[in-house]
């Protein structure tokens, strides 16, 4: 494994280590700074962090489970590659949620909901096409929390958040690629529906958003083949 692959993060002692190991490197893949398809060593993480080699097992075990890495008997545990299909399926899911949950805030929206959806607008506009990819990332993790939260249904996020794992991993990788002003013109869109209390309009505008990974993917593939696994034709219908 390369030394880069290794992060020390301080871990609490008052805490269990293995969850705490699983959430560090589960957040790495996420994030991309461990790339798909890379090796990953019990050993050297147990070494990095001074621990045994248990919780570093732990936290492997947890990460197998949620298909982020993949145990080959006599080689070794590897980061997974990114199944596409699982993106497009997560996409789907997250449209036909979110869609429903833009109505609702589209319908309920009072003067204290739409001062919270203009700051995140305010925000997006001036740190958005500077802020680093990551830094972007939250800036559009914030709006559709928000959204989910004046819907009244912040843990919908909270699920949303674990489906859009390989989703998220995708949006990491491109994240300097996508055009963020497009995006935030999107996201302006569904704001000025929600305003005008046009359900349908917001409906139709959270869509049209949510389908940009769909056009995006193709490219996205083509640019780091090796990342990715199982890259079936990609429709617009999907």
């Amino acid at each position: 494994m390369d030394a880069n692959l290794v992060q020390v993060q301080l871990l609490e002692q008052s805490a269990a280590v293995g969850p705490q190991l699983h959430r560090m490197l589960r957040d790495r893949i996420i994030r991309g700074h461990i790339a798909p398809g890379a090796r990953i060593s019990e050993t050297e993480i147990a070494n990095a962090y001074a621990v045994s080699r248990q919780p570093v097992r732990e936290a492997f075990i947890k990460l197998a489970e949620e298909a982020l890495v993949e145990v080959r008997p006599q080689r070794g545990t590897f980061v997974s590659l990114i199944s596409v299909s699982a993106v497009l399926t997560a996409r789907f899911i997250r449209e036909a949620v979110e869609a429903d949950l833009v109505r609702r805030v589209a319908e309920r929206a009072d003067a204290a909901a739409m001062a919270v959806l203009d700051d995140r607008m305010a925000q997006q506009r001036a740190l958005g096409l500077t802020a680093t990819g990551e830094e972007f990332m939250r800036l559009d993790e914030d709006f559709h929390r928000a959204l989910a939260e004046i819907a009244g249904e912040a843990a919908v996020a909270d699920h949303l958040e674990e489906l859009k794992i390989h989703m998220n991993r995708v949006r990491h990788i491109s994240a300097r690629q996508l055009s963020r002003e497009r995006l935030i013109d999107q996201h302006s869109d569904v704001v000025e529906a929600i305003r005008s209390h046009d359900p349908d309009r917001a409906d139709a505008a959270m869509r049209l958003h949510l389908r940009e990974i769909v056009a995006d993917l193709p490219g996205i593939v083509a640019a780091q083949p090796s990342f990715f696994a199982g890259a079936p034709t990609i429709g617009a219908g999907t």
